[in-house]
C-alpha cells in the first residue's frame, strides 16, 4: 500500500508506517519514554527528509503518550505535581529549541546537527544506563534484593532554595533542578523531535531521586503535553509537520502503547533499564554508520521546505 506524503514529498508504505508507529507506541508504554529517539532515526531510515521527521515525529509522541499515560493514571503511578513543574521548564526550553531549529534550518544545517545530537546523546546516555543497570544486577546477585534510596537522605537537590513537597513521589526538594531537566529535556525535544523521556526517565530516578514506580507515568504526562507544543510550534514556523505521515503513525502507536504498559508491568525495574539501554545504544550503532561510512550516492537532491 503506497502513499504519497505531500509534505515530505515522498513515497511509502502504508503498513511500514503503521508498525513503526506500534513498535514506538511499544516503546513508550515499556519505558516511560515518548518514543520521539526511535521513531525519527527509523524514518530517516526510510527516507523521510530529518526536518519533516523531527517535527512529524514529536507528533507521533503525543498519541502514544496519551495513550501509556492513561494506563498509567488508571494504576495512580503519576506524581501530577512534579509532571506540572517539569512540564513548566519544558515549555521555556521547547520555544528556545523551536527558534534553534528554524535558524539551522535557514543555514541549512539541520539535517546534520540533528543526527550528531542523536549519536552523542543516545550513546551517553545508553551507556550510562546499562552501565548503572548491569551494575545494580550483580549487587542483586550479591547482596539480595537492593534497598529503595532512603527519602530521608539528603543530596545537592536538597540544598537549592524554592523547596516544593511532592506527595506522590515522597520527596521534598527544590523546584529549580526539576525546571532545569524539564528545559534541558524541551530543547532537545524541539531540535531532535523527542519527548525526551530518554533523558528524563534516568535524571528522574539518579537526579531527583523518584522512586521508580511513578517516573514513567510521570514522565509520559509531561512528554504529552510538551510534544503537542512542540508540534504546535514546527507546524506554524516551518510547515514541517505532514499530517498524512502523522496519522499512520499515530495508528500504530495507540495499539503499541497499551500493549507495553501492561508488558512493562510484569517486569523488574532493572530489566527494564538494561532493555532501554540496549535499544538506545543500537539506534545510535545505527546512526553512526550512517554517518561515517561511505553512502552509495555521493550526491543527492532532496526536496526543499516551503514556508
Amino acid at each position: 500500500m503506497q502513499i504519497y506524503l505531500p509534505i515530505a514529498e515522498v513515497v511509502v508504505n502504508g503498513f511500514t508506517l503503521v508498525g513503526l508507529g506500534g513498535i514506538v507506541g511499544l516503546m513508550s508504554g515499556l519505558f516511560g519514554v515518548g518514543g520521539g529517539f526511535l521513531i525519527t532515526p527509523l524514518l530517516f531510515f526510510i527516507g523521510i527528509p530529518p526536518a519533516i521527521a523531527v517535527a512529524t515525529g514529536a507528533n507521533q509522541v503525543v498519541a502514544s503518550s496519551v495513550s501509556g499515560v492513561l494506563a498509567h493514571v488508571k494504576r495512580k503511578t503519576v506524581d501530577f505535581r512534579m509532571g506540572w513543574v517539569l512540564l513548566a521548564g519544558g515549555l521555556v526550553g521547547s520555544s528556545v529549541g523551536v527558534l534553534l531549529f528554524n535558524m539551522l534550518s535557514r543555514l541549512g544545517q539541520v539535517d546534520l546537527v540533528v543526527q550528531l545530537c542523536y549519536v552523542v546523546f543516545l550513546g551517553l546516555i545508553g551507556g550510562m544506563m546499562l552501565q548503572e543497570s548491569l551494575r545494580a544486577l550483580r549487587r542483586m546477585r550479591v547482596s539480595g534484593p537492593i534497598k529503595p534510596m532512603r527519602r530521608h537522605q539528603h543530596g545537592w537537590v536538597h540544598k537549592w532554595p524554592l523547596k516544593m513537597k511532592f506527595r506522590a513521589s515522597g520527596l521534598y526538594i527544590s523546584a529549580i533542578p526539576v525546571l532545569l531537566v524539564g528545559g534541558a529535556v524541551g530543547v532537545l525535544g524541539a531540535i531532535m523531535g523527542v519527548g525526551g523521556g530518554f533523558i528524563m526517565v534516568p535524571a528522574m530516578i539518579y537526579l531527583l531521586g523518584m522512586p521508580t514506580k511513578v517516573v514513567i507515568g510521570t514522565s509520559l504526562f509531561q512528554i504529552t503535553f510538551l510534544s503537542a507544543y512542540t508540534t504546535l510550534m514546527h507546524a506554524v514556523s516551518s510547515n514541517t509537520v505532514d499530517v498524512m505521515l502523522a496519522v499512520l503513525l499515530i495508528v500504530g502507536g495507540v495499539t503499541g502503547a497499551q500493549i507495553g504498559t501492561h508488558l512493562g508491568a510484569r517486569l523488574r525495574a532493572e530489566q527494564l533499564r538494561i532493555l532501554l539501554a540496549l535499544l538506545v545504544l543500537a539506534v545510535c550503532g545505527k546512526l553512526a554508520l550512517d554517518l561515517f561510512l561511505r553512502p552509495d550516492d555521493l550526491y543527492s537532491i532532496t526536496p526543499g521546505i516551503l514556508k
